[in-house]
């Protein structure tokens, strides 16, 4: 039987007799072989590339600080990444700043600018509310609702970014084990049972001085270095914290 060819001879090849029943075999196990392996789904991680969709979500903050005459409105803008898959992650996006002061424009709009710079760059972004929490005021700090110490208004800043990634999964709080729970509330009970033998005196000379712990720990608590709270009580000669269990005697 004669076969034209019609095309130009490259190369050629001998097949042997005992290779002819390898490429009989070869259709049958052909359709197991192409069997297509299930796609994995790309996990998309936040990078400069990512753009901006057309509708975020996110949450505002206020601030009223005594340093300022008008309020500070914080608002921060979230990105949902691999929306509706188990790799689905809210990161924060943008982040801005408004108020009625315009006394600090300029450097309130360069700190939204540059963090929401490095909120877009990606990685780990947990960094920036601890690096601004420990920015202090050298004209002072002062007391939040609550009596947490705040050294400057940029602190207050990085801890609604930290309340902020709290909310979203970012950032974990350590849980407090069961025995710390249980020895912070009978450290408080042996201080309020200690001082409940002075209340009598106590009580007519804060009412005068109008001093209260908004905290709900007892008055006369100073600061605590651990948590910034007004919960640190003298008992035993040790300082002693009611909030976080801190104590300088270890």
């Amino acid at each position: 039987m004669a076969i034209k060819i019609e095309k130009k001879i490259k190369g050629y090849a001998v097949v042997k007799p005992e290779d002819k029943a390898a490429p009989a075999a070869a259709p049958a196990a052909a359709p197991k072989a192409a069997k297509p392996e299930p796609k994995q789904a790309e996990v998309i991680q936040m990078h400069e590339s990512v753009e901006r969709p057309e509708q975020l979500i996110g949450s505002t903050f206020k601030i009223k600080s005594p340093l300022f005459e008008h309020a500070l409105y914080v608002t921060i803008n979230d990105i949902v990444l691999n929306a509706g898959t188990p790799h689905e992650q809210r990161r924060p996006f943008e982040i801005f700043i408004n108020s009625k002061n315009m006394d600090h424009f300029q450097w309130i709009v360069a700190l939204t600018r540059i963090i929401s710079a490095v909120f877009r760059k990606g990685g780990d972004v947990t960094f920036l509310a601890e690096e601004m929490k420990a920015v202090f005021d050298p004209r002072g700090g002062y007391f939040k609702s609550g009596g947490v110490y705040m050294p400057s208004i940029v602190a207050e800043i990085g801890a609604v970014i930290e309340q902020h990634m709290k909310n979203i999964g970012l950032i974990h709080d350590p849980e407090m084990d069961e025995s710390t729970r249980k020895l912070i509330a009978e450290k408080r009970a042996a201080y309020e049972q200690a001082a409940s033998g002075k209340k009598a005196e106590a009580a007519p000379a804060a009412e005068a001085s109008g001093e209260t712990n908004a905290n709900g720990f007892p008055p006369g608590a100073t600061l605590c270095a651990k948590c910034n709270t007004q919960a640190l009580v003298l008992m035993d000669g040790c300082q002693t914290c009611l909030n976080c269990g801190y104590s300088k005697c270890g």
